[in-house]
């Protein structure tokens, strides 16, 4: 007798598609005639489309679009054009932030210019979508949590290129668009600001991330583990509680000494996933304006040790 295995495999479901369900004062239809692909399938529903997209998906597009051209002409003109090169280098090109000598102000298009103008229409677009999301789930009379976690997600985002940029006063203090700048950027922010690391809400960052991580693949084990008893209708489950939430409870009380029910563990994972982004935003605002060295924040609060005395007499030069 074969077992049943839902790690490798899925049953896909070939059936005429659907529309999905109808909305009250829709004024614009879906759009496209809904397909099956196979390959979809396998990783999820198996069902292409209808899509909606609205002014507001549109817009976002169009201004996302804008953003991702403006950023690749750049790099395109960095190796004068050369689409080989292009792709050679692609990942050490980059679209740096404005010399200090400008601060707040509007340089010219090659000195920073580009860059504003790439920041402005990439926020507008990540903006324009969360409008929809947020929209398409009144829509359809679901919860606004995933609109609430994107927007989790933007913050860090506006921290990083647009929020501390504003506190120091100066657009140099932003982030690169760029792959290995936007890294050399992380570094040289740790070093000039005395190790990130010490960092309470870096750290706080990293234990969501970490947490949430655990969380995630321990809950979708959990689930797979019970698929064999219906365990994947969690919705079934939270209402009419069966075998296969009974099993999964007393394995985590098994194992973890306690047990997130079918709907609990979906908080604890949306909270954990969402104050990663929240905690790191934070930590990133407090840096150079409310602190100007980690490391030796960290000494002062008990956190890490101090210098060796290696040369008695020495004064510190910050305090």
């Amino acid at each position: 007798m074969a077992e049943y295995q839902n790690i490798f495999n899925r049953v896909q479901v070939q059936a005429e598609p659907e529309a999905g369900v109808p909305i009250e004062g829709g004024k614009r239809e879906r759009i496209g005639k809904p397909t099956l692909v196979y390959w979809f399938g396998k990783i999820g529903s198996a069902q292409l489309g209808p899509i909606y997209l609205g002014w507001t998906g549109l817009l976002s597009i169009v201004f996302g679009l804008t953003a991702i051209l403006i950023i690749g002409f750049n790099f395109l003109a960095q190796v004068n054009y050369d689409v080989i090169q292009f792709i050679r280098q692609f990942f050490w090109l980059g679209l740096e932030p404005p010399q200090p000598e400008y601060g707040l102000g509007i340089p010219p298009l090659q000195e920073g210019g580009w860059w504003l103008m790439a920041g402005f229409f990439l926020t507008t677009s990540l903006l324009l979508w969360w409008v929809r999301m947020y929209r398409r789930a009144r829509a359809l009379e679901l919860g606004t949590h995933v609109a609430w976690a994107f927007a989790s997600a933007i913050f860090l985002f506006l921290c990083l290129g647009f929020f501390r940029p504003l506190l120091m006063g100066d657009w140099s203090e932003a982030v690169p668009f760029g792959i290995f700048p936007h890294l050399d950027w992380t570094t040289a922010f740790s070093l000039k600001y005395g190790n990130l690391y010490y960092n309470p809400f870096h750290m706080l960052s990293i234990a969501f991330l970490y947490g949430s991580a655990l969380l995630f693949a321990m809950h979708g084990a959990t689930v797979l583990a019970v698929g064999r008893y219906g365990g994947e209708r969690e919705i079934e489950q939270i209402t009419d509680r069966g075998t296969a939430s009974d099993r999964a409870a007393l394995f985590w009380r098994w194992t973890m000494g306690f047990n997130a029910t079918m709907e609990s563990i979906h908080r604890w994972a949306w909270w954990f996933a969402v104050l990663v982004p929240v905690t790191g935003g934070i930590g990133i605002l407090l840096t150079g304006t409310v602190v100007d060295n980690w490391y030796l924040w960290a000494i002062d609060h008990g956190v890490a040790p101090s210098y060796p005395d290696v040369h008695p007499g020495v004064e510190d030069p910050v305090k």
